[in-house]
């Protein structure tokens, strides 16, 4: 496998000042990486590579040390996680490998790389780097799962997993992940995610709703005023704000 440089990517910014950040975001089906300079803008075009098939903590980091090299130097690492992670730890990895549960994931790429790492759940990522700090505002990400972070005036409310959640006769991931959208076709997947806008508002009182992930390009229907389809390249934008305190 080869890492490919997206052609969609933002342009680079024409310098990269210290701290340079290595933003990488991890799915089910693919992992990206890009570097970001100080204020969370572009310093060099996003690398993709497909995720490997059996997704185990020595399969990826493998494959990440091959998505990187790419891209030179950086001082920090910022990752987005498809699961419940805290302190750097991952726990859960419902679309990746069971031996993801209670890796020391942060603390092993801090000494693979030699470069301070911090780690969270991909879909808190991804909120960083689409909230507008004005209130509530939740984001979901429609992927192989379903990834979810709620913010209150820009602040995390760390844990959600809102897509394991019981909901209809089954979870909201079952309904709106990849699974869904294979089983009920895009039509009734649209339908669904339509419930689950609707269904959120209520539970969350949510000021905006933003969605995000590779599966909003299957979205046939035109959003509320107060919902926006964010680009799959905030997955990584929002890795500086992981450094946002010390």
């Amino acid at each position: 496998m080869t890492a490919n440089a997206a052609t969609s990517s933002p342009a680079p910014s024409a310098s990269a000042k210290s701290p340079v950040t290595l933003a990488i975001d991890i799915g089910g089906t693919g992992l990206k990486a890009m570097l970001l300079d100080p204020s969370g803008k572009p310093a060099s075009e996003r690398q993709r590579i497909e995720t490997p098939a059996v997704p185990t903590p020595k399969a990826v980091l493998a494959v990440l040390d091959d998505l990187i090299k790419p891209l030179g130097k950086f001082d920090r690492v910022s990752v987005g996680f498809p699961g419940v992670t805290k302190k750097g730890i991952t726990y859960t990895a419902v679309n990746l490998h069971p031996d993801w549960m209670n890796f020391h994931f942060q603390e092993e790429l801090t000494k693979r790389w030699k470069k301070p790492a911090r780690v969270a759940n991909d879909a808190s990522v991804q909120g960083y780097g689409a909230v507008q700090g004005d209130g509530v505002e939740l984001i979901l990400t429609l992927g192989t799962g379903l990834g979810s972070a709620l913010f209150t005036d820009g602040k995390l409310c760390p844990g959600l997993e809102l897509g394991h959640h019981p909901w209809k006769k089954k979870t909201y991931e079952d309904y709106l992940g990849k699974r869904g959208l294979e089983k009920h076709g895009k039509k009734q997947w649209n339908e669904h995610l339509q419930e689950a806008i609707a269904q959120t508002e209520k539970l969350f009182n949510w000021d905006h709703l933003y969605l995000g992930g590779g599966n909003t390009k299957k979205i046939e229907f035109t959003p509320p005023q107060n919902v926006a389809i964010v680009s799959n390249e905030a997955g990584l934008l929002g890795g500086v704000a992981l450094w946002r305190d010390k």
